[in-house]
């Protein structure tokens, strides 16, 4: 766990008051700090309580400090905030009150742009209405010390406790339920995804958009999806389950649905088809790395390398990171890939040439029998003139040219576009670095009036196994697009397949009859 910049400390107590004043200072800020952040709606009759159970060993392990934000309850809540903080001199304690309300998940906002902007270590979620034992603080921090990013308290680990804890048994089902299908959607084996008691690393909340989350309650559902796609450790803990006379402000129904939506948009989005901003990890990273390949069932890169022989010399254009290129040495290739980043996943003995691809290119084609073109054609500002300037190193040796391409025309995007949805993403058809998408027919077009004669074009399903998981769900997936996409090649296939002769243009063709002509063979 990542600590505040410390001075260095002799192992040896310094003498004397002054001097062991001066150490406790220095050794206290080798404790991680802490923020304990309560939100508080309509809790003056549980806020004081709630405070008073907050654990000293809290205190002793951490450097810490709480934050109580009341949410523009018209009660004594924040009254109450104000005066134990009076009363206790000793706490560092901050109490804020909006005066418009947030929302649960709004106020959660505020809490952690807090802990971020005041450079916390960590952030303990805590409700002002007792719901989530104080007590049970110090067993949630601790995986935190053990490199997870977030720690959920979870009432579902121990067999039927939440019901014994007074849970009631609708929201104990619901609660199942709703847990179960999202585990199943999202790839994940949590045992609740509905707990408010949490915990969280700081710089895992600096990686995750939370800003653009809902501002109400499926906030909490929000915020696991994003840690999930930053990659962030999440660990469960056992907590009691405790319901009292608090009032209950979640409409039950609503935030089902609410729930499912936002499990169900998370879907779509790792399918590239409804890409949310919300979903996307910070990173300062602009390069190609999160691009990867998709193999091992029917995908554009696996039908990219079974049409390249064992063998060949191959050019990868807009080559990405190299993950294809360990593929193709692997094949017995030869291989030289071009990229306008670096390669970093290339084999040691691939050749690695970079260039913007909106340049003319640096490369000899004719070196090569195949070159490919994977996912890059849409990137290029100026795809004819690229292709023109590619034609013009081809002589009449063959060449093959495999290309492929997304699908702008696929039965989920024109969906999303009669409802009004073109929402642009870091991965996808709507990619926001795609300057140009193409149909089948224009992709065609493209290519044949740049001079290339097709030889196969295919349509490719989408990539659910890197959606749904490589078991029996995303297979079976895969096997019913590809069905759909005999029915339908232009509605059902999410990515173009294309595989090309490479042909000489005009000019090379004239050039060589004049040649020939004017010196002919014996």
């Amino acid at each position: 766990m990542p600590t505040r910049p410390i001075v260095t400390v002799l192992s040896v107590t310094p003498a004397g008051t002054a001097g062991t004043a001066r150490y406790a200072r220095v050794m206290s800020d080798l404790r991680p700090r802490l923020l304990v952040f309560i939100v508080a709606y309509y809790a003056e009759s549980t806020l004081t309580s709630v405070l008073e159970r907050i654990p000293a060993q809290v205190h002793d392990d951490y450097d810490c400090e709480i934050l109580v934000v009341d949410d523009a309850s018209e009660d004594r809540t924040f009254a109450l905030g104000r005066e134990y903080q009076q009363a206790h001199p000793e706490i560092r304690m901050t109490v804020l009150r909006n005066e418009l309300n947030q929302g649960y998940g709004g106020n959660q906002k505020i809490g952690y742009t807090f802990a971020i902007e005041h450079g916390f270590d960590i952030v303990v979620l805590l409700h002002g209405d007792g719901q989530y034992a104080p007590e049970e603080m110090p067993q949630l921090l601790a995986p935190l010390r053990d490199r997870a990013d977030a720690v959920f308290g979870s009432r579902m680990m121990t067999p039927f406790g939440a019901l014994r804890g007074g849970m009631p048994p609708y929201k104990y089902v619901g609660n199942r339920l709703l847990t179960a299908m999202q585990n199943a959607l999202l790839r994940t084996r949590l045992s609740e995804f509905h707990s408010g008691y949490r915990a969280y690393s700081v710089p895992a909340l600096r990686r995750i958009r939370f800003a653009l989350n809902s501002d109400d309650f499926h906030f909490d559902t929000e915020i696991i999806i994003q840690l999930l796609n930053a990659q962030q450790k999440i660990t469960e803990v056992s907590i009691p389950t405790h319901y009292g006379d608090e009032i209950c402000y979640v409409d039950g129904v609503r935030y089902a649905k609410d729930v499912m939506m936002t499990t169900l948009q998370r879907v779509a989005h790792g399918l590239g088809v409804f890409n949310q901003r919300r979903f996307e990890p910070v990173s300062d990273d602009h390069a190609n790395s999160h691009y990867d390949v998709k193999l091992g069932y029917p995908s554009s890169h696996q039908f990219a390398l079974d049409a390249v022989p064992p063998g060949s010399r191959v050019l990868d254009i807009g080559a990405g990171p190299g993950r294809m290129a360990q593929e193709l040495v692997a094949k017995g290739c030869e291989v030289t890939v071009v990229d306008q980043f670096p390669a970093p996943d290339a084999p040691g003995d691939v050749e690695v040439l970079q260039q913007n691809l909106d340049a003319p290119p640096v490369f000899d084609a004719r070196k090569y029998d195949h070159l490919l073109m994977l996912d890059v054609i849409e990137h290029l500002k100026d795809p004819e003139q690229f292709l023109d300037q590619l034609v013009d190193q081809f002589d009449y040796c063959p060449r093959t040219l495999v290309l492929t391409t997304p699908n702008v025309a696929f039965a989920t995007q024109r969906l999303m576009l009669l409802f009004g949805q073109f929402n642009y993403g870091n991965a996808g058809i709507l990619d926001r670095t795609h300057t140009r998408l193409f149909t089948f027919r224009s992709l065609k077009r493209l290519l044949v009036d740049s001079g290339f004669r097709l030889r196969e074009v295919r349509g490719v399903p989408a990539p659910w196994p890197k959606v749904l998981g490589d078991g029996a769900p995303g297979r079976a997936a895969v096997r019913l697009n590809q069905l759909l996409i005999r029915l339908s090649r232009t509605l059902f296939s999410y990515q173009i397949f294309v595989v090309a002769d490479c042909t000489p243009n005009v000019r090379f063709v004239l050039e060589d009859s004049r040649s020939r002509s004017e010196h002919p063979r014996g």
